[in-house]
């Protein structure tokens, strides 16, 4: 911060971490302060525990269904976080917990406050992506306590004007349901570039700054600039500033959307642009962004809710939903990513000291193989009759022997096998993998978070898990580099891909697609056609050169523009 907020002070510039593109002016909002009941002394009679256990389950179903509501009618990120909320709302283990809070003679109030309060304790001692659910459980407990006071449920004002909204950290409940008409800009003081807020935010188009130091002093109302590029954010600017700054925008923002594909640099060097998906609607949504297909197809979120396996057939159809979206295009399909933040209640998973370390994507095969070959089996059931082949790529893999035996099964089936990039030492032998499978696909969400041993989730770490952090795109170019040698492709569909700046140095390290979301493509692939290979290459070469982030950033900014 340059300058005291306080009184009628001159512009004042707060420095945070960029999350999503975008220059916006507007008077500031905050959320209302959520309404806390205070703890009962009293017990609760017996004869009383049975009409209040009754209340708390008829609240927490309550809740349960307004969020299933609102997940139905969003798509994407913002449809998988509602779904999992409403599955904590009416999670059997937290109404079990506030069970036995009630035969202790607490009032539903208390016993939910209590329970959430058990969990959330268990939840921050396992660390890592767990951590990160403490914010949606609770999210969920207040809104299941104020259904139970009768009051109305917390959220976000409807500001009267477009607004830009300030916050500690925003429950990804909440920033679902944003209107990117009248919430034009968010800026947090917390939360993280690759956190679940930031990508809705992303995925809904609000320019986005997270980490921002100095953001708690600035009142409501206070007029700001926001430039979640950057990560900046300028107090009380001037008038010229604004028209300057959000008319500069502005013009490149009309650019990106005359952009309608193919990828390429302006000398016509092909970088494909794709998409990130989880279901068909989001997928019919990047065709229309002008996507060239799917680079990421993350399934398993499609059954964050089931409590049992989805049949073949189930599978299919949800497949064939997002294949049908691109008839004769590239779609890359994930197989399930389950465990860490990520559960899914049919997939064999025990409790861990630290999930993200643990038993999660291909890793779960090794203990039930059946769920991998059924989705397999599935995504060839969908394929039939549409005479397209998808490609299918398997999560968190480690060794070689796990990408030779993934491409043994995906081969033996007649599709097109690949792996993730997000461990460390498969960005290392990132050559040797190649030789078994026909392309990989770096996530730079996941690499840079156990890179930088920094959880990606931690407010406090998010300058760790900045996707310009010269150590991750050290591997991200070692990894380019490999494919080059043999002749494959190499993608990235981590957040970093949907950095108009960054994707083009990707594209200078070797990288042959990038793959963001749907709100995110036409400005990656407008500023990939402004700008030559051989500009890419020196911006490459530049950033691998510089220490930090922030150099990182800068160094590309002044070879690219």
């Amino acid at each position: 911060m340059t300058r005291s907020l306080q009184g009628n002070a001159e512009s004042a510039v707060l420095v945070g971490t960029p999350a999503v593109p975008g220059v916006v002016a507007a008077p500031t909002i905050r959320p209302v302060p959520r309404v806390r009941i205070p703890a009962e002394s009293e017990s609760i009679p017996k004869s009383d525990r049975a009409s209040q256990s009754a209340a708390l389950r008829l609240a927490s179903a309550t809740v349960a269904e307004r969020l299933r509501d609102r997940a139905e009618a969003a798509s994407g990120a913002a449809a998988e976080v509602l779904s999992a909320n409403a599955a904590m709302a009416a999670d059997p283990g937290w109404l079990a917990t506030a069970e036995n809070h009630l035969a202790e003679g607490r009032s539903a109030i208390a016993a939910a406050v209590a329970a959430t309060e058990q969990f959330a304790t268990t939840f921050t001692g396992l660390g890592g992506l767990m951590a990160e659910r403490v914010t949606d459980l609770r999210d969920v407990c207040d809104r299941i306590v104020a259904e139970l006071a009768g009051r109305p449920e917390p959220g976000i004002p409807t500001p009267a004007r477009p607004s830009i909204l300030l916050a500690d950290d925003l429950a990804p409940a909440d920033t679902a349901g944003l209107d990117p008409n009248l919430i034009v800009g968010l800026a947090m003081s917390l939360g993280g570039p690759t956190g679940h807020t930031a990508i809705i935010a992303r995925q809904l188009g609000i320019p986005c700054a997270v980490a921002v130091a100095g953001l708690d002093e600035i009142p409501s109302g206070t007029d700001i600039l926001l430039d979640g590029g950057a990560g900046r954010v300028l107090v009380r600017p001037t008038p010229e500033t604004v028209t300057e700054a959000v008319g500069g925008y502005r013009e490149l923002a009309e650019r990106a959307a005359g952009w309608t594909g193919p990828g390429a640099t302006a000398d016509g060097h092909r970088v494909e642009v794709l998409a990130n998906v989880q279901d068909g609607t989001g997928a019919h949504a990047a065709h229309a962004a002008s996507a060239e297909g799917v680079g990421l197809f993350r399934t398993e979120l499609c059954f964050l809710d089931r409590e049992s396996e989805p049949t073949i057939a189930e599978q299919a159809a949800v497949y064939g939903a997002v294949l049908d979206a691109f008839p004769a295009d590239k779609v890359v399909i994930r197989t399930l990513d389950a465990g860490s933040d990520k559960p899914l209640r049919f997939a064999p998973h025990d409790d861990e000291p630290n999930p993200a370390l643990g038993v999660r994507g291909i890793r779960i095969t090794e203990q039930d193989s059946g769920i991998l070959d059924r989705q397999l089996d599935a995504i060839v059931a969908a394929a039939q009759g549409r005479g397209y082949t998808p490609w299918v790529m398997a999560p968190m893999i480690s060794t070689v022997a796990e990408a030779k035996s993934f491409a043994t099964r995906v081969r033996a089936r007649g599709l097109i096998p690949g792996v993730m990039i997000e461990v460390p030492a498969a960005a290392l032998l990132a050559e040797a993998i190649l030789e078994h499978v026909d392309f990989v696909s770096i996530g730079t969400n996941d690499l840079a978070q156990y890179t930088m041993a920094a959880d990606r989730m931690s407010p406090r770490l998010a300058a760790l898990t900045d996707p310009w952090q010269p150590a991750v795109l050290r591997l991200v170019a070692a990894t380019a580099a490999a494919g080059q040698r043999l002749g494959k492709p190499v993608g990235v569909c981590g957040e970093a891909a949907a950095d108009p700046l960054l994707a083009c140095a990707l594209a200078g390290f070797g990288i042959t697609s990038v793959s963001a979301a749907a709100s995110a493509v036409r400005a990656v692939g407008a500023r990939l056609a402004s700008v030559t290979m051989a500009d890419c290459r020196r911006a490459a070469t530049a950033v691998l050169d510089t220490t930090d982030p922030r150099s990182a950033r800068r160094a590309a900014s002044e070879i690219l523009g």
